[in-house]
């Protein structure tokens, strides 16, 4: 069965593009714009692993990180920065991220990365 994928981004370019990158390997269990979307989607449909944005509106992705793993503590989530925004990743990783890539996204880094978190 194919490893399930949520994605979280509030910019719908950013999505499609990394729902371009996964969808031949992975299977997309759905896309939050926002923190708030991406807590409630992941208790609905319990993905394999987040792709979430550290910056989207309502709820950061720190903080739905944080909600997401203190309710699921194996819960793997990869952060998605942009470049500058590092200083952010450290309180993502206290929030319960496994690992983080950085925009604008190359296939072989975000496949690099999703390897490091999710066992074969």
């Amino acid at each position: 069965m194919a490893t399930s994928v949520l994605i979280a981004d509030d910019s719908e370019f950013m999505r499609n593009l990394l729902r371009e990158i996964l969808e031949s390997d992975y299977e997309i269990a759905g896309e939050a714009e926002n923190g708030v979307e991406a807590v409630q989607l992941y208790e609905e449909t319990d993905p394999d692993l987040v792709m979430m944005d550290i910056v989207m509106p309502i709820r950061s992705g720190i903080e739905a990180t944080t909600e997401i793993t203190s309710s699921n503590p194996d819960a793997r989530v990869i952060m998605c920065t942009s470049v500058g925004q590092e200083e952010k990743m450290k309180a993502a990783i206290e929030a319960g991220a496994r690992g983080y890539i950085t925009k604008p996204f190359q296939k072989p880094n975000v496949l690099e990365a999703i390897d490091d978190v999710v066992p074969a």
